[in-house]
């Protein structure tokens, strides 16, 4: 590899950087694990570069799953010395998100990449939607005490964060709030839970990816190791300093922060389905 082509590579490289910061302040703000950021970033980082769109959404969707493990692992420690971890919800949620997520992962190599835009783009209006207006609450409010809601919510939640490449604290804080959770503990169990998303959906994304032709250079299946080594570490560190400043904003002004977030994200995924 010449020089050339070397600098070629470096806007993708300080992208990744960048997108390793924010996405760890996200972490820990939002309970998201940060995917939100990863997945869009990533993707439009390997188009720039010239991969096919396909393959760019999947490696940005897996890579993105394979990052959250150590971004959600510091985000759940920091709100877990803040009391706001719901261990009894956690160990609920885990066996089933896990079963779930692993069933996505597997099941991404069917989707194309704009598919797994649009679902995407969908869930975040959806989820936006939800924390504005509350209807979530509403339909399954009534069923907080339900062992078997707890279950089927997390089994839905994993197979959709997979999809999305997210550490489902999308789908995971407004049912957890639902429930009857208040906003930092949703977010906090929401963290934990995000890492056993991670570790099942990585795992599926890299056995569905294996052999694939035209991914990036140093990819496992659809998970990219250098976009993993460089956005995992920033958002690791960056992690506590999100989850400092959740605990210094409302409930109220947080679920307001999420839902715009969720939007803005949203149509940069339309976006690219549509003008791509």
């Amino acid at each position: 590899m010449d020089w050339a082509t070397l600098l070629g590579y470096w806007p993708f490289v300080l992208g990744l950087m960048v997108t390793g910061v924010v996405s760890g302040v996200a972490a820990g703000l939002l309970g998201i694990g940060g995917g939100a950021i990863i997945v869009p970033a990533l993707s439009t980082a390997l188009l720039w570069l010239g991969y096919d769109s396909d393959v760019v959404q999947h490696v940005a969707v897996g890579t993105s799953l394979s990052i959250i493990i150590p971004t959600g692992f510091m985000s759940a420690r920091a709100h877990y010395k803040r009391g706001s971890l719901d261990v009894r919800v956690l160990k609920l949620w885990t066996p089933f998100i896990v079963a779930g997520t692993f069933m996505g992962g597997l099941m991404a190599g069917l989707f194309s990449g704009d598919v797994l835009r649009i679902v995407f783009a969908v869930m975040a209006f959806v989820i936006a939607a939800n924390i504005v207006f509350g209807f979530q609450t509403k339909l399954m409010g009534h069923l907080n005490g339900s062992s078997l809601t707890h279950r089927i919510s997390a089994t839905v939640v994993g197979y959709i964060s997979s999809l999305m490449g997210i550490g489902g604290g999308s789908l995971t804080v407004p049912t957890l709030v639902a429930f009857g959770a208040t906003m930092h503990s949703a977010v906090g169990t929401s963290a934990a839970v995000g890492v056993a998303i991670a570790i099942s959906g990585t795992l599926g994304f890299l056995i569905s990816g294996w052999g694939v032709a035209g991914l990036p250079p140093l990819s496992l299946g659809y998970i990219n190791l250098v976009a993993l080594v460089l956005v995992a570490v920033l958002a690791a560190v960056f992690a506590p300093l999100g989850a400092a400043l959740a605990h210094k904003l409302d409930q109220k002004t947080l679920k307001y922060v999420f839902a715009v977030f969720l939007v803005a994200v949203g149509l940069n995924m339309l976006w690219k389905v549509l003008f791509g």
